[in-house]
Order: C-alpha cells, then structure tokens, then sequence
C-alpha cells in the first residue's frame, strides 16, 4: 500500500488546513488510517485514527475540538480537517494505515506516507 500525503503549507495562527491522504488501491476499506506528527527535536506523536467503516476515531487531547478525521473508502482517502491552528501544531504531519482496527501507537501502523509540512506561525 503506498500513501501519498499533501496538503500542508505554512499559515497562521487560528487558521484552517485540511491534509489528504491517498493510498493505492488494494481494499482501502479494510485498513484503520492514522495521522501522526513529529515536531522538530521531538518523536513522532499520535495525532488522530479512523477505523475502516469510520464507525470509531480517536483523537489525541490536544487537537480534540479542532480536528477531525475523515475518508472516503470510495476515493481511497483519509482527511485531517484542522482548525483553529496553533504554532504547537507545527511539524511534519504523517499518514499511517494498518490491516485492522485502530490503533494509537506507532509501532501498530505498517504502511507511512511520506509526511506533509504543516507551519503555523504566531
């Protein structure tokens, strides 16, 4: 499965984004999508996952209340609409898919796009 993300670019505070992730054919359906970010100097954190059927999302506290997770199992797409941006949400933002539920943990996730840059300045 390939991931392709986009969508990022640098914006100010309070502002909106929403990043895409498109995977290549092969049951899209079937695999619980995730976003995570690795600020610089930092690891790489959960950010947010969505079960195939979208039924069951999860979201780390921080974001909570200003991004949503979505997809399209038809387009072969997972979203990240944020809102209301903040300059800790900085980093490079990276989807993630796994054969399955859901899952917060990295080490979960067998498929990685190859991240998108997201900058919010203050």
């Amino acid at each position: 499965v390939l991931l392709q993300a986009s969508g990022g670019g640098l914006v100010q505070a309070g502002d909106s984004l929403r990043l895409s992730c498109a995977a290549s054919p092969l049951a899209f359906a079937a695999y619980g999508m995730a976003w995570f970010r690795r600020a610089p100097g930092k690891a790489r954190d959960f950010v947010s996952t969505i079960s195939g059927n979208s039924r069951i999302t999860y979201y780390t506290d921080s974001v909570k209340g200003r991004f949503t997770i979505s997809r399209d199992n038809a387009k072969n797409t997972v979203y990240l609409q944020m809102n209301s941006l903040k300059p800790e949400d900085t980093a490079v933002y990276y989807c993630a898919g796994k054969i399955g539920g859901t899952a917060t943990t990295a080490t979960e996730y067998t498929f990685w796009g190859q991240g998108t840059q997201v900058t919010v300045s203050s």
